[in-house]
């Protein structure tokens, strides 16, 4: 059997912190090691030990995967995967949700023909969080985000195709890229896997892939290491 695992980096704010955007361009380190520990032993306890390791190049995800190697009493090189970088949130870069809404509300009703300026804020931001809905579920992009999702699922493919038979492989990167991961699975698999779950992963969420003789299947998906 061939395994990927995946892990999503852990928290890089603070509690009572504004979370932001945060994407490619915004290389921030975290600021807790519980999540990625508690992944290293929940990953054990699964009886998931990697035999390669691989992180995005930004600090929040090679930190992510130095934790969990270390919990784990693995002296594992971690590799650099820069085609599993998260993506570039253009305007909305390391903006908090609240003015992401906004952006996104304003260009959605621009582009059906509805004039903003008669509409409340809140309104204009539940339009905004219409739009932010449709990337956690279906991993649409919204406008004026930068990224190749062809580029992305096909980098995902070459990665699973690249695992050896009995290999399992440790792959920790970013809620933007995780989630176009379920693109291992057959065409006639994906649509159902996108109704029964969330695309979006929680920071220290795990996914675990798996094949045997036939295609990949998806054993667990988003994973969480406590009881948020």
């Amino acid at each position: 059997m061939r395994r990927l695992i995946i892990v999503r980096h852990g928290n890089t704010f603070q509690p009572g912190e504004i979370p932001t955007r945060v994407g490619k361009r915004t290389d921030l380190p975290l600021v807790e090691n519980d999540r990625a520990r508690k992944a290293g032993r929940l990953l054990r306890l699964y009886g998931c030990i990697p035999d390669r390791v691989f992180a995005a190049p930004l600090q929040r995800t090679l930190q992510t995967a130095r934790l969990i190697l270390r919990e784990m009493e693995l002296s594992l090189d971690v590799r650099p995967a820069p085609s599993f970088t998260e993506i570039d949130y253009g305007p909305d870069e390391n903006q908090p949700e609240h003015h992401v809404q906004l952006r996104l509300g304003r260009h959605y009703l621009e582009q059906a023909g509805l004039d903003a300026t008669h509409i409340s804020v809140e309104q204009i931001r539940l339009y905004g969080e219409r739009v932010i809905r449709l990337w956690d579920t279906l991993a649409i992009p919204p406008q004026g985000w930068q990224m190749d999702t062809q580029a992305i699922i096909a980098a995902w493919r070459a990665l699973a195709a690249a695992i050896e038979e009995g290999e399992t492989v440790l792959l920790i990167s970013s809620n933007g890229i995780i989630r176009f991961a379920p693109h291992l699975l057959p065409d006639t698999e994906l649509a159902c896997f996108t109704q029964q779950h969330e695309l979006k992963v929680s920071t220290g969420g795990i996914c675990i892939f798996a094949r045997d003789a036939g295609s990949w299947r998806c054993l667990h998906w988003n994973l969480k290491t406590d009881d948020s």
